[in-house]
């Protein structure tokens, strides 16, 4: 239901999916009357979903707060987060609204033993190929043990989506010498070359433009300046594909040339196409989670579907458990407090 398009680009994105994936089967949650006439239209999708009517949907606009007193349990958001946390359903995949996303499945299925704060972790198209950066928007002000376990998860999820044995791992800072950046930042790289987790070849300190370079498989940064780059990442791509039309068409020759280098331009467009990469995993959940970016279309809301079907084929949940386990009993660090719903409703809004 969520998205600027809601049902109009989710249904077709399940038909496409359907075809490229057989073994494949849908759990629909949303509101009847808006869903059903869509669905109407692509008859083949009855025989591998089901769909469940829902009294309401969570607007774009929300509050988290309000999301969670007015959507809990009834909600199609809710409905399709509860499916995972009952086993009904392997993965749960939304556009909807980023932050009722998040407090929504903290609060259905709760984060791992270990981890305190989940992340959102997105694929960066680079150089080399493709790396993950996390946290890109979950949270805010991570001290250096959140930052450390993001690593393990960002490795993890590296593992699990690249099959990379042990992926390389950097802390986003403002330069590489030890010396530099926030105490957060420094403790967490001091962690992680005392401990050296075995699931994981930990490089340092990256910069920003390293992002870009493909320097490590995983880069590892708090919430704030993980979603800044992310969107100045996004908006520099648009930037320069109006720079190349603008370009293309000026002048007749310009237009001749683009005929000859077609092939070319054709290969950076869909290098530079923001659906190849869209979907951000939420990731430190008993329970795995894609949000969808709300104005994508019908292809890339099937790029997010397959990025889920991929974390649940490689069993991403064993390995960050796997990997925490064995983390935390080389470098043991106090437990904390596993806070009540109420206490947890009062965290989310």
């Amino acid at each position: 239901m969520g998205g600027d398009h809601g049902p109009e680009v989710v249904i077709p994105a399940l038909v496409g999916v359907a075809e490229r994936r057989q073994d494949v089967r849908f759990l629909i949650y949303g509101i009847d009357e808006q869903v059903r006439p869509v669905m109407d239209r692509h008859p083949r999708l009855a025989a591998v979903s089901e769909f469940f009517p829902c009294e309401i949907a969570v607007r774009m606009d929300d509050k988290p707060s309000q999301a969670l007193r007015h959507g809990r349990w009834k909600s199609s958001m809710w409905r399709a987060i509860e499916a995972v946390k009952n086993g009904d359903a392997d993965v749960c995949v939304s556009a909807g609204n980023t932050g009722a996303l998040m407090a929504m499945s903290k609060f259905c299925l709760r984060t791992m033993a270990t981890i305190e704060r989940p992340a959102i972790a997105a694929i960066w198209p680079t150089i080399r190929g493709e790396s993950i950066v996390l946290d890109v928007g979950a949270t805010i002000g991570d001290d250096a043990h959140q930052l450390v376990d993001f690593a393990i998860l960002g490795a993890a999820m590296a593992r699990a989506l690249h099959e990379t044995e042990r992926p390389t791992v950097g802390l986003l800072n403002v330069g590489v010498e030890e010396i530099k950046g926030q105490e957060e930042v420094k403790e967490a790289g001091r962690i992680l070359r005392e401990v050296e987790p075995m699931s994981m070849e930990y490089r340092g300190f990256v910069e920003g433009d390293d992002i870009g370079k493909g320097t490590v498989d995983v880069v590892v940064t708090e919430g704030f300046a993980g979603n800044i780059a992310l969107k100045t990442a996004e908006g520099t791509a648009r930037q320069i594909g109006e720079y190349l039309r603008a370009a293309l068409s000026r002048t007749m020759m310009a237009r001749i040339g683009y005929v000859f280098a077609k092939s070319a331009f054709t290969r950076l467009r869909e290098k530079m196409d923001p659906r190849r990469a869209n979907g951000g995993v939420f990731l430190g959940l008993n329970g795995i989670v894609v949000k969808s970016h709300g104005g994508t279309d019908a292809e890339g809301f099937m790029a997010a579907i397959e990025l889920g079907y991929d974390m649940v084929r490689n069993r991403l949940l064993d390995k960050i458990r796997s990997d925490l386990d064995m983390f935390h009993s080389r470098a043991p660090r106090p437990g904390r407090i596993v806070p009540d719903a109420g206490d947890a409703a009062s965290a989310a809004s």
